[in-house]
């Protein structure tokens, strides 16, 4: 399954040295994080940034998309629609990096609400370390499996806010902890009075976090 959406060539105009997959949130498209590109490309003028839109149409929406779904659905049967995401998910960067003839390292995976719980899924997962994951009011899913599904601990920022009533504030504390205890290493934010989203600071926080770890 191929995916298509939106991308940011490196400002700089020369070949990317780096790549930043963005994953879009439930009910939203690749149009909606490839605004975080534009934010982020000034300091990253070697980095390619692309915002696929999700494989599956949206269940509680005729226009958006979604990586999967759980609205009336059991958990084994959410858990089998995460992990075909995740091997779109996965296909997908092994394609980008083929294209732009980067390894593994010069990949950062960032994502909102249900794309930051791909990146994570996903990135964790991965033979080769990705550069870096970045998280925006996400969590982790299933963290009593990770022990088991875990083979790479590329650097982790999440950033959630206080005040969000989609995805409670309580899993950024329950991301770390489940993180730390399989030893990635993981960094932390949360945002005082921010709902669903994200602001300035954390604009802010993921650029430099991408910085550092894209090199």
């Amino acid at each position: 399954m191929e995916l298509t959406g939106p991308r940011l060539e490196p400002v700089g105009g020369g070949p990317a040295t780096s790549a930043v997959l963005l994953l879009h949130g439930y009910g939203a498209d690749g149009n909606d994080l490839i605004g975080l590109a534009a934010e982020w490309a000034p300091a990253l003028p070697d980095t390619l940034f692309y915002s696929p839109h999700a494989p599956f149409p949206c269940e509680a929406s005729p226009f958006g998309r979604q990586w999967f779904g759980f609205q009336d659905k059991p958990r084994h049967l959410v858990a089998v629609e995460v992990a075909t995401a995740a091997r779109v998910i996965d296909q997908a960067t092994d394609a980008l990096l083929k294209e732009l003839s980067l390894p593994p390292g010069k990949l950062a995976l960032a994502g909102f609400s249900q794309g930051a719980m791909m990146s994570l899924h996903v990135g964790l997962r991965r033979g080769e370390a990705v550069a870096g994951i970045l998280g925006y009011s996400g969590l982790l899913m299933a963290p009593e499996l990770l022990g088991a599904h875990l083979k790479s601990k590329p650097p982790v920022l999440l950033i959630h806010g206080d005040a969000d009533t989609v995805v409670p504030s309580a899993s950024l504390g329950e991301a770390e902890a489940a993180l730390k205890r399989h030893g990635v290493p993981v960094e932390t934010a949360m945002r005082p009075g921010l709902a669903h989203g994200i602001d300035p600071h954390g604009l802010a926080l993921g650029q430099k976090f991408l910085r550092r770890v894209l090199k």
